[in-house]
């Protein structure tokens, strides 16, 4: 049975569902971000002890249909911008993947998201984008115009603009002054 799951935006998020799973006597088909599923079908007493697992170690499992492709779309942009996976070829835009990926026109899942988070994919998507550039930031491992290419910016200009609209400082006075904290995945956006 296929379950989807809110919250899972990393690969140690994969493992302690899989063993959290594994404790609860449940083999596993398939994890990924966002969507495990099970060898065998679990019953409802199963199911509220896994709603319960999940909520205990900050996920939640997603019942509704809405509610989980939005945490597919979320899944496929942190999965491009954090992870740099590369399945969105370089020369398409994030509004055509997310439209092959999820298999819906753009513009519905574009309302749907809205209507459901409150924000714009666009939105997000920048949101994730200003994270990497912190953390690479953080870690002083790129430059600017290494940071704009890996994603997919025009400029190092256009990337520094984009961060100061979104942190209130240059990527510069981040690197000295480190006084913006990251956010963890699960959180950008909000």
């Amino acid at each position: 049975m296929k379950l989807h799951i809110k919250n899972m935006v990393c690969d140690r998020c994969k493992r302690v569902v899989r063993e959290e799973m594994e404790k609860l006597g449940f083999g596993l088909s398939h994890v990924e971000l966002g969507e495990i599923e099970t060898v065998k079908e679990p019953d409802p007493s199963e199911l509220k002890d896994i709603k319960l697992m999940l909520e205990h170690n900050g996920f939640a499992l997603l019942d509704d249909k809405k509610e989980a492709l939005v945490e597919h779309i979320r899944t496929l942009i942190i999965e491009e911008v954090q992870y740099l996976k590369g399945n969105k070829p370089a020369q398409m835009n994030f509004s055509d993947y997310l439209s092959q990926k999820t298999g819906y026109d753009y513009s519905y899942i574009s309302n749907l998201f809205s209507t459901e988070t409150g924000q714009p994919i666009e939105q997000y998507i920048i949101a994730q984008k200003v994270e990497k550039i912190k953390e690479w930031l953080s870690y002083n491992e790129l430059s600017l115009g290494e940071m704009a290419w890996r994603l997919s910016y025009s400029s190092a200009a256009h990337l520094s603009n984009q961060f100061k609209k979104v942190t209130g400082i240059t990527p510069g006075e981040f690197k000295k002054s480190n006084t913006l904290q990251r956010k963890t995945l699960d959180k950008v956006g909000e």
